[in-house]
């Protein structure tokens, strides 16, 4: 037993290094820009997922408003420019700042809430911001905001020659997420946050501070989604309160989560590499009729991926591997 453990870890590093590499050198085989934007989405969205993960996966505090993070961080990078012509990498970093104070905010009041009153109350509140920026006329209203185009530099965050940056930073973005997921899991704040979501009130009588772990597990999640959105932000060039406060955001980012495997480290990349890829192609092949049927066709096989397996994909491969 004692020789299996560290061959078995290190059979996983040289998975994980392996994966790595292969995103590395995927653009250089796939140089077409659709191939490559989609992998940017797949890495994006996995990235929010993950994100999301932290609060609703390992603490098993259900939020349907992660897309209000996602928004004031797309909001802080295109409102430094426009308004001041700061950096965008300056205003990622005010627009984590502020999505922990907002999602401290949040939190403090909707933690004495339970299951799905809590993501009912996010819900509402996520909502309540949308309808206030959409109103907000210093940064843009219900027009919106268009960035400033400029040259290619990495000051501003700008290729317009090529998408290989954006791949990258995308990348490093998932990477991060998913490393500090890891260090989470293995820290005394993770331990925490799993006692937590199995037995709340069992952890709290053997004296873990819950509202402190819900409130850093919110600040943690509202600080990566928030890096998302600015990313999003500069990817795009353009953004309103429709395209970066939608509820179908929030919705979206949980079903990726718990279609990969919810609280699981990998689920949430698991469950962008299938759902991103599948939103897409439905739209593009059965989209553009104005009948719904992408949407229908996309809902159906969420449905029958969940009901198969409702403890996600991974959940599926465990179950194979055991059998």
């Amino acid at each position: 037993m004692a020789e299996t453990a560290p061959r078995g870890r290190g059979l996983r590093y040289a998975l994980h290094g392996a994966l790595l590499a292969v995103a590395l050198v995927l653009p250089f085989v796939f140089r077409q820009p659709f191939p490559q934007d989609m992998a940017i989405k797949i890495f994006l969205f996995g990235g929010l997922a993950s994100a999301w993960n932290v609060l609703g996966g390992f603490t098993g505090q259900v939020s349907l408003g992660n897309a209000v993070f996602f928004g004031v961080g797309a909001y802080s990078a295109a409102v430094v420019q426009t308004h001041w012509g700061w950096t965008p990498w300056a205003g990622m970093l005010l627009g984590m700042v502020a999505s922990i104070g907002i999602g401290v905010l949040i939190g403090y009041p909707c933690f004495r809430l339970k299951g799905h009153y809590f993501a009912m109350a996010t819900l509402v509140i996520g909502e309540v911001i949308a309808t206030l920026f959409m109103n907000w006329q210093w940064v843009g209203g219900a027009i919106g905001i268009y960035i400033p185009i400029r040259d290619d530099t990495w000051r501003y965050y700008q290729f317009g020659t090529t998408k290989l940056p954006y791949y990258y930073v995308t990348l490093a973005f998932l990477v991060s997420t998913v490393v500090l997921s890891v260090a989470l899991l293995r820290s005394r704040l993770g331990y925490y946050f799993r006692a937590i979501r199995e037995d709340q009130d069992a952890a709290r009588s053997l004296g873990v501070p819950a509202r402190r772990c819900k409130l850093a597990a919110m600040g943690i999640s509202a600080a990566l989604t928030s890096a998302g959105g600015s990313l999003y932000a500069q990817y795009v060039l353009f953004i309103d309160p429709n395209s970066v406060f939608p509820m179908m955001l929030s919705i979206q980012v949980v079903l990726i989560a718990i279609l990969g495997g919810v609280g699981t480290l990998w689920g949430p990349v698991v469950g962008a590499m299938v759902l991103i890829p599948l939103s897409e192609f439905t739209r593009i092949y059965i989209g553009g009729t104005g009948s719904g049927l992408d949407l229908i066709a996309y809902g159906l096989l969420i449905v029958v991926i969940s009901v198969i397996q409702p403890r996600g994909i991974l959940g599926f491969f465990r179950k194979a591997g055991a059998a």
